[in-house]
């Protein structure tokens, strides 16, 4: 068994701090029989459950280590970004580019494309399996969910439903896509699933040790780890296709209050919150849900626009 750190890229500042992109590895005894799955989080340096998972992944594989039970080899990279991570932001400040959009073959020459590039060429040279693991943004908070691009769902669906997750939503391919870095990994045919979890800037305990479940069975299932623990029962996630997501949103602008909790189950009429015009004397507009199913994203920053979304409602298989 074997465990190393290594640097992937290496960033030196305009002020002489220096920031490195580095693996963490975990190898077998028998790695050449085993497969190779590898874990990414912090692409977003605002995103910080992904980075917590990660933690709480390798305390546990330094466990399976000690006992014998790692076969092939598991890569994690716990913080893609860390410059952004170190600002609390979701790029980092010297480059202001969304670094999950430096992928592919027309990824930016900067520099930033470059550390990106050095990350993809590492991870697709050690990989036959991926996770990119996200929190959302500032305004949504997510129930722990895969989401898959429509073109991948044959192959990616059967592996989300190994994970623990509440919902694997499958989406339609948006130009926004082709410069991530899962989109990539796809293309170069490395299944890479997308984990969503949470809301940025915040650490969701509950959500994290759910997904760390989900990664471990994972990597049971595919023949990663021997079953050496008690395992949790495993959720068992629904499959969302496009038609089958009703999003609310706002028809004004205003304060969003929300008035039920997420991951609860609707009923066409339920209560969701109200919109508040802080500058008017007027009642709050109530906002009921359109249908039944369940509430798996509802918005947590109050300030809205007219059309933003305020909840997603999984529709009631």
């Amino acid at each position: 068994m074997t465990d190393s750190n290594q640097t992937i890229a290496k960033f030196q500042g305009p002020f002489g701090n220096s920031s490195e992109i580095k693996r963490r590895t975990f190898s077998g005894s028998q790695k050449k029989d085993g497969l190779r799955v590898s874990i990414v989080a912090g692409l977003h340096g605002n995103e910080y459950d992904g980075i917590y998972i990660c933690n709480l992944l390798t305390q546990r594989l330094l466990r399976h280590k000690e006992q014998g039970s790692i076969i092939g080899e598991i890569n994690i990279y716990p913080v893609a970004n860390p410059e952004a991570v170190m600002a609390g932001e979701r790029s980092a400040p010297y480059f202001a580019e969304d670094f999950n959009r430096q992928f592919g073959p027309n990824a930016s020459q900067t520099l930033n494309g470059q550390l990106a590039q050095a990350l993809f060429e590492d991870i697709q040279k050690r990989s036959d399996f991926a996770f990119d693991i996200h929190a959302s943004n500032l305004h949504l908070a997510e129930l722990p969910q895969i989401r898959i691009l429509e073109k991948h769902q044959k192959r990616l669906v059967p592996l989300g439903q190994m994970c623990n997750t509440d919902i694997l939503w499958v989406h339609p391919l948006g130009p926004v896509y082709e410069s991530t870095l899962a989109y990539n990994l796809n293309g170069k045919g490395i299944p890479t699933l997308v984990i969503e979890t949470g809301i940025c800037l915040r650490i969701n305990q509950e959500y994290c040790f759910q997904i760390l479940q989900g990664l471990l069975n994972f990597l049971r299932e595919i023949g990663c780890l021997r079953q050496q623990e008690n395992t949790s029962v495993m959720k068992i996630p629904q499959t969302l296709n496009p038609n089958q997501v009703v999003i609310i949103q706002a028809s004004k602008a205003g304060l969003f209050v929300p008035r039920i909790a997420l991951g609860k189950k609707v009923q066409s009429g339920d209560w969701i919150g109200e919109l508040i015009d802080p500058l008017s004397e007027q009642d709050p507009e109530p906002v009921f849900s359109p249908a039944d199913g369940l509430l798996f994203t509802l918005r947590q920053h109050p300030l809205t626009r007219q059309g933003a979304t305020l909840a997603r409602i999984a529709l009631a298989p």
